[in-house]
């Protein structure tokens, strides 16, 4: 399992569940009102800390995001914190990734409305309209 592609996807999730949560991300039951990306992110989170060798790491990693929450550091400390973890842990890391996967999968993405764009993934620019022009 390759670790270096799973956390870049796990990410977006763990800082939703903890701008949402703070540091409670990690012991709060799950709300079932909860945003999908949320609960997605509080249930990785939780899996990770629940391996006893991660704990403290992840829950400083986690308190300094909260105080942090727009530092490019304290994600980069979590980020680090969570890749220790999963590469100490192969078959965790598998079980995340098989998590993420089924997340994705059920994704679903809307356009509705003239020149509306609907997009999975996108690494660029996109721009809609008459006569539009996008300059460095």
């Amino acid at each position: 399992m390759d670790v270096s592609a799973v956390v870049p996807l796990l990410m977006p999730y763990a800082s939703a569940a903890i701008a949402a949560y703070g540091s409670a991300v990690l012991t709060k039951a799950q709300d079932v009102a909860a945003d999908e990306t949320i609960g997605m992110g509080q249930r990785l989170l939780q899996r990770i800390w629940q391996r006893p060798e991660s704990q403290a790491e992840l829950e400083s990693a986690v308190a300094d995001r909260v105080q942090a929450p727009d530092d490019d550091d304290s994600l980069a400390a979590l980020r680090l914190q969570i890749k220790k973890a999963l590469a100490a842990d192969p078959a965790l890391a598998m079980e995340l990734a098989d998590m993420l996967g089924s997340a994705t999968a059920s994704m679903t993405v809307n356009a509705i409305g003239e020149r509306a764009v609907a997009v999975r993934t996108n690494t660029g620019i996109i721009q809609t309209g008459d006569h539009s022009h996008a300059e460095r």
